[in-house]
């Protein structure tokens, strides 16, 4: 029974992955629209937990969300092949970005994102933060309002930081940072698809540490990182991948967005670059509440209630340290 339900949890992932390249990889609106679809089935699988009541009812609201969204993905691609004078206005655009936008929980469709969220494994978390926003990024960016999409980035840096910073929960600190994310990885795919998959990929990386650690921790709530009796090493790793998710400079983090900053300062986008700082500021003012505190507090420190990890977790964790640490090499090389 084990050995079934995990083979048929590897074939929806398996089918998950080729749906998404089928998706970003059609020629017509309509191939798109079907890859969604069967990636969205794919995904709802690997959500539900017969176990677990909210991984049911965050699997049922994940279903519905994305099929409204792609309802109205799809008249919107009727409305494009049916009313051709609406092609030359900003407003079909407009129209067209608004359910992909839903589909990758942005704002102002992002209420959604945090309570499925918080109902889901690390696992699944990982998959939802990172490959499900493939498709409706790259769709994003064949047909779009650059003033409509610039609008919504900067709401999405703003909710993001300020959404985050009463939250108790791991989970839904890490989605509201992953709503402020999504404002980077909109304005890096304005300005280049190389850029923006350079942003993708070490954000990725970062989200993939952050959950691989708490999944291995078994951690949910903040309350878990103090009275966890774990080695100290251990929560320092906790800070260091928490400063470079949040764009500080020394980390490997920092480095796209330092170029995205670049590019915008140069262009005379100062009052976003402005913005995206001063929200980046608070993104690291609750990472670091959150390091600071699990270092310093350890009010119950219970004898009997340790967690044993393996040396070659413990080694796969020094080296994604390593690997963000190695941003300080490259950072002298680029101001250099």
């Amino acid at each position: 029974m084990f050995f079934s339900l995990k083979s048929n949890k590897m074939l929806f992932l398996f089918i998950l992955i080729i749906k998404t390249l089928i998706s970003i990889s059609a020629n017509s609106w309509f191939g798109c629209w079907i890859g969604l679809k069967i990636n969205l089935l794919s995904f709802i699988p690997l959500i539900s937990n017969s176990k677990n009541l909210l991984s049911n009812e965050a699997s049922l609201k994940y279903f519905l969300v994305q099929s409204i969204a792609s309802i109205n993905f799809l008249f919107m691609i009727l409305m494009k092949l049916t009313f051709f004078n609406f092609n030359n206005s900003n407003i079909l655009p407009m129209m067209m970005n608004l359910p992909l936008l839903m589909k990758m929980g942005s704002v102002p469709f992002h209420f959604w994102f945090p309570n499925i969220v918080e109902g889901m494994s690390w696992i699944n978390n990982f998959i939802l933060m990172t490959w499900q926003k493939i498709s409706p990024m790259i769709l994003l960016s064949y047909f779009f309002n650059k003033n409509f999409l610039i609008f919504i980035l900067i709401m999405n840096s703003i909710i993001g930081a300020i959404g985050g910073l009463n939250q108790t929960s791991l989970r839904k600190i890490m989605a509201f940072s992953s709503i402020n994310n999504l404002s980077w990885m909109i304005s890096s795919m304005l300005i280049s698809e190389n850029l923006w998959l350079f942003y993708f990929s070490l954000y990725s990386f970062l989200i993939s540490i952050m959950c691989f650690l708490f999944n291995n921790f078994n951690m949910y709530f903040i309350n878990q990182l103090y009275i966890l009796n774990i080695n100290s090493m251990l929560k320092f790793s906790f800070l260091i991948n928490f400063l470079s998710l949040g764009g500080l400079p020394p980390f490997i983090g920092f480095f796209p967005k330092w170029v995205i900053i670049n590019f915008l300062m140069n262009n005379n986008f100062m009052i976003i670059s402005f913005i995206f700082i001063m929200m980046s500021l608070i993104m690291l003012f609750f990472y670091i509440r959150i390091s600071f505190s699990s270092l310093m507090f350890n009010y119950l420190k219970l004898k009997w209630f340790k967690i044993f990890m393996k040396n070659k977790n413990n080694n796969l964790i020094y080296l994604f340290n390593l690997i963000s640490i190695t941003g300080m090499i490259f950072s002298n090389l680029f101001f250099l």
